[in-house]
């Protein structure tokens, strides 16, 4: 089954036609035929009737949902094998709204589900970067003058816009993370912490860089000057990156609030990052990474 390459939607129905050929799949990739307890890894496990499962040393019960992104869910699987395909092949995402309408379910549970495959897509945006790589940060939000006077910023530049960071290898992946400021303290201890010290860097001029040449063979590109390209030296492809998460945000989420922006640039650092693959490979990938419960008490906490 892992094998199977699925071209479509239809294709999926087919190979998945009930809740039980779900749960083979996910077994399938999450054991692999040895079962492992999510309560002690190290436990004896004992097969139980109705797909459950029992740890040796906790005397507890689980099954291949338990501690994943489908624990205690309601919705069956194919629903839930549905939606993240559809999240994942669209290259600009979908709304709760119309997942709602696709899968017969209320626009809330198609936001919860989004949310928890959303938090499974930073598998993916924690790459250790190297060789040539541009670095560069971006605003997202609303514009000023869309809003009232009283949610008016003071800063007519940022505003109250969230601060994302952007670095990217060239022909490789791109890693990018919210940040509480574009200052040099908070920009070279993100940079530092993914960018290998053998990379070369590419920036803007932006002040907040100048301390990345006590570290990089650090090259920057004048945009005040209108200088866009110069050799080797440019950003033209995480500014690319960028216009692809803003035009999903703005033309299929519209808003995104602070708390929640972080998962939505994950969404798309997945989708960049697993470009070359099939979209089969990315269904896979993301059902071979569901641990990663999240509740709705945490969501909305």
């Amino acid at each position: 089954m892992i094998n199977q390459d699925f071209k479509s939607i239809l294709d999926l129905i087919k190979a998945f036609p009930n809740e039980q050929t779900c749960i083979d799949h996910l077994e399938t990739l999450r054991w692999n035929g040895n079962v492992v307890s999510p309560f002690d890894a190290t436990s004896k496990v004992y097969k139980c009737k109705g797909n459950k499962y029992r740890c040796k040393n906790t005397g507890k019960y689980f099954n291949v949902k338990t501690d994943t992104l489908f624990d205690n869910t309601k919705i069956e699987l194919q629903k839930w094998f549905l939606a993240i395909w559809i999240v994942t092949s669209h290259k600009k995402g979908i709304s709760s709204l119309q997942l709602g309408r696709d899968l017969d379910i209320t626009q809330k549970s198609a936001w919860f589900m989004l949310q928890r495959i959303r938090n499974c897509f930073g598998i993916e945006n924690d790459n250790e970067l190297d060789n040539e790589v541009e670095v560069d940060e971006t605003f997202v939000g609303g514009k000023e003058t869309n809003k009232h006077n009283n949610k008016k910023s003071t800063n007519p530049m940022v505003g109250n816009k969230a601060t994302v960071l952007g670095m990217v290898e060239r022909n490789g992946k791109v890693n990018a993370v919210k940040i509480e400021d574009r200052s040099a303290k908070v920009l070279t201890a993100e940079i530092i912490e993914i960018v290998a010290k053998t990379a070369s860097i590419y920036t803007d001029e932006w002040v907040g860089y100048s301390k990345l040449k006590r570290v990089y063979d650090h090259s920057v590109v004048k945009h005040n000057a209108h200088q866009y390209v110069n050799g080797r030296v440019h950003t033209n492809t995480i500014e690319g990156f960028w216009s692809l998460l803003k035009r999903g945000i703005f033309g299929i989420y519209h808003f995104t609030s602070k708390k929640h922006l972080q998962l939505y640039v994950d969404e798309f650092v997945f989708r960049y990052n697993t470009r070359t693959t099939t979209e089969a490979s990315r269904f896979n990938l993301l059902l071979a990474n569901s641990n990663n419960r999240l509740t709705y008490k945490e969501l909305i906490g």
